[in-house]
């Protein structure tokens, strides 16, 4: 039986496309900027609110960095790419400094960590996928601590924005289990203590701390890691898995951080905002099932 064709995304509409309203004078801070989900980001709070981008990426790919770049500036936004290992406390320190010395104190309206450096592979395997202490340091400081090391470089040279937003991202891994991510469920795990506990410190200030959790989405580093049949079968299944029939675009995840850049959104904090879609409401279903 020949499978239905996938639903064919509806085209934007322009006032999608265009600035809205004045531009804002303030910055989003974006680690991970450069491609996929981070730069979607950047690209959509160009646009709405309409702040200005500061980004931070490991130079892996360049081309889609300056699409990016071309893209922020054609919304008429200041954009500043910062090529670094953004995990370590150091680049924190310097990263912040130099945003500091570019756009002045209290000039971060919102922050991104969209960075991943995840190790996978089997704790107690005997053969080259097993998860090894540096391993497993490095994905704790890519997926986890680096979140906090940035929060605390902003917060000591006073670069949070009156009502800032800060934002980690989260994955359907805490609710499933798939055999080879356990390091990376652990550190998110880590993520989102974390984000509790600065929402509760940061809270009397006027900023809101949360965490956004949904399913997986077409990136470079997706297709650099699987092979063109291995993500044909990947989007077929999660067509399967989805009430919607298909996978989540970086485009709607990057649209709903705008939604929570608003004033409307004003009153989340410490959350764990689920914007899955329902991925694993059907996973019983599909193993007895089939």
């Amino acid at each position: 039986m020949q499978a239905p064709p996938r639903p064919t995304p509806r085209p934007q509409p322009p006032e999608a496309l265009s600035p809205r309203g004045p531009p804002d004078p303030r910055w989003a801070l974006i680690l991970g900027a450069s491609s996929g989900t981070g730069a979607a980001i950047a690209e959509a709070v160009a646009r709405t609110p309409g702040l200005n981008v500061f980004g931070v990426h490991r130079g892996r790919y360049p081309e889609a960095a300056d699409r990016m770049e071309a893209s922020v500036r054609e919304a008429g936004r200041d954009v500043l790419l910062r090529q670094a290992d953004a995990s370590t406390p150091e680049s924190a320190d310097a990263g912040a400094d130099a945003l500091l010395a570019h756009a002045g104190p209290q000039c971060v309206k919102l922050f991104v960590h969209a960075i991943a450096g995840a190790s996978v592979g089997r704790f107690l395997s005997e053969g080259p996928d097993r998860l090894h202490p540096r391993r497993v340091q490095r994905t704790f400081d890519c997926m986890a601590h680096s979140f906090v090391y940035w929060t605390q470089a902003l917060v000591e040279r006073d670069l949070l924005a009156p009502d800032a937003r800060l934002l980690g991202l989260q994955n359907p891994l805490d609710q499933t289990h798939l055999g080879n991510t356990g390091l990376i469920s652990a550190s998110k795990a880590a993520l989102e203590m974390y984000v509790r506990h600065l929402a509760v410190e940061l809270g009397p200030k006027g900023h809101r701390v949360n965490l956004l959790k949904f399913g997986t989405v077409m990136t470079p580093a997706l297709s650099h890691v699987y092979s063109p049949e291995a993500l044909a079968r990947l989007e077929q299944r999660h067509a399967a898995m989805n009430p919607a029939g298909r996978m989540c675009t970086v485009q709607e995840v990057a649209r709903f951080v705008t939604v929570l850049t608003g004033d409307d959104a004003g009153w989340f904090n410490g959350a764990t905002i689920d914007f899955t879609g329902g991925m694993t409401l059907r996973l019983m279903d599909l193993v007895l099932n089939p």
